[in-house]
């Protein structure tokens, strides 16, 4: 007697993480075969280019399979876990025949219908839809019953012979993507008619340029034999006693990726300004002092981050995005204030939604849970969406200043240095003051000297005299 093991076995698939992200490291496992689990149970942690999230399990149930263990990057779709969702039922027939593996798509594919959406819980309708390659024929929901007769099909007979692909002429021999596609493809060192394009008409996405640079080599030498080969975890590789090899991926693979395409499309431009900051110093302590702030994170970049936003206020051209595809520049009237923070993960840049709304002590507030969120890793892809300019505070390594590239996207960003006791001319007497290097990049696009000179200076007038963020307000 046979039992239906569509009905029996649920599978998880790696859920559909968005804003064009189509993988994602499974960090650790909550359960392994035999573990009960219920409904919206967290059973696996996952790393994506942009954050660690918990995955809850949407079934009741006894975990039958991991299909993946920890340190795999599985490609979205593929399922990682079974689940026993009768387990009360009889043992399916042919005991010793291993569970017929799920029908995987192909890493260029994007996973259709219903799929768990990766921030939350509960299930989603996909809103976009990836067109397959030509020839590809994967089930759009196939079942365990339909899996086992296609594995039973491809073990009895032989491959079919595939046809050689006819010669391209001359004019079709150049694959199809737009100039900066183009040029993120050399930047990266990327063959593009080696990229499998998945774009309109058979047009190249920068994703399939980002992908074609993860693709194992072991994949395309298998590709022939029409085996597929099994997702190893990667790990650094050891090159003799001199040197370390380690795996580029997660956040630090998705950063040098943003950092290139900024570096190669917006045109940088930097400005320097040292000033005194003796008195916003007298001023943090009182701060700190201020029953008000009791409990709240009170410190320079409070009182820099609000300089900033006044500076903002005053020059709001500065806070604003170019838009390439219609060549339109678009002003913000609102700010993410961006601040860029080092994780053991990587450089992470979450933003405070509408900074520009709220008091200090509103301020000091979302700025503690902010890094307190970063540090421990809980950073949601959403937090990191929608900046329009950042901080990055490079003064914590004792550094003076540094030259900060663009977050993509945005159109500014503001580097702090040290503050240092420094000899500086005060009421016309040499006296050790407080002494710090602000640096302001800008896309030169849509901010021009004049325009970034006075953001700059706005900026520190409200450091050197703090008086001006009531004034100026």
């Amino acid at each position: 007697m046979t039992h239906d093991t569509t009905l029996r076995y649920r599978e998880f698939k790696m859920p559909d993480v968005g804003e064009g992200l189509t993988e994602a490291e499974i960090l650790k496992w909550f359960v392994q075969p035999g573990d009960t689990v219920t409904d919206g149970q967290v059973v696996c942690e996952v790393e994506t280019a942009k954050a660690a999230v918990e995955l809850p399990i949407p079934y009741d149930g006894v975990v039958h399979e991991l299909r993946f263990p920890e340190g795999t990057t599985v490609d979205v779709g593929q399922v990682i876990i079974s689940v026993d969702v009768t387990p009360d039922a009889a043992p399916v027939e042919s005991a010793t025949a291993p569970t017929a593996p799920a029908v995987e798509p192909e890493a260029d594919e994007k996973p259709q219908g219903r799929q768990p959406v990766l921030v939350g819980y509960g299930v989603a309708e996909s809103s976009t839809k990836r067109r397959p390659r030509k020839g590809a024929q994967v089930p759009e929901q196939p079942t365990a019953a339909i899996q086992s007769e296609l594995n039973g099909r491809s073990a009895a007979a032989s491959p079919e012979p595939v046809a050689a692909p006819p010669a391209a002429s001359p004019a079709a021999a150049r694959p199809l993507a737009k100039p900066p596609v183009r040029k993120l493809a050399k930047d990266l060192g990327v063959d593009l008619a080696a990229v499998v394009a998945t774009g309109p008409d058979g047009v190249i996405t920068r994703d399939d340029v980002h992908a074609a640079v993860t693709v194992p080599e072991s994949v395309s030498s298998n590709s022939e034999e029409g085996k597929k080969t099994e997702p190893q975890a990667p790990a650094p590789v050891q090159m003799g006693a001199r040197e370390t090899r380690v795996p580029v991926k997660g956040v630090r693979k998705a950063t040098a990726a943003a950092m290139v395409g900024s570096a190669f499309t917006a045109p940088h431009v930097t400005e320097f300004i040292t000033l005194d900051v003796t008195r916003t110093m007298k001023l943090v302590g009182e701060l700190k002092a201020d029953p008000d702030l009791a409990g709240l994170r009170v410190n320079p970049l409070l009182l820099i981050a609000k300089a900033l936003l006044v500076a903002i206020k005053r020059n709001p051209e500065v806070n604003a995005a170019w838009d390439e595809v219609n060549q339109e520049i678009v002003q913000k009237h609102y700010v993410n204030l961006g601040i860029a923070a080092a994780t053991p993960r990587g450089l992470l840049v979450p933003n405070i939604k509408d900074a520009h709304e709220l008091t200090l002590p509103q301020l000091a507030r979302s700025l503690g849970e902010l890094v307190t969120t970063a540090r421990e890793g809980k950073t949601s892809p959403a937090a990191m969406q929608g900046g329009t300019v950042t901080i990055t505070n490079v003064g914590v390594f004792g550094v003076d200043t540094g030259t900060p590239i663009l977050n993509p996207g945005e159109s500014a960003i503001l580097a702090v240095g040290a503050i240092k006791l420094q000899p500086w001319v005060h009421k016309g007497k040499v006296k050790p003051r407080q002494v710090t290097t602000l640096a302001l990049s800008f896309d030169h696009r849509l901010v021009d000297g004049e325009l970034g000179s006075k953001v700059l200076a706005d900026v520190a007038a409200v450091l050197e005299n703090p008086r001006r963020l009531i004034t100026w307000a």
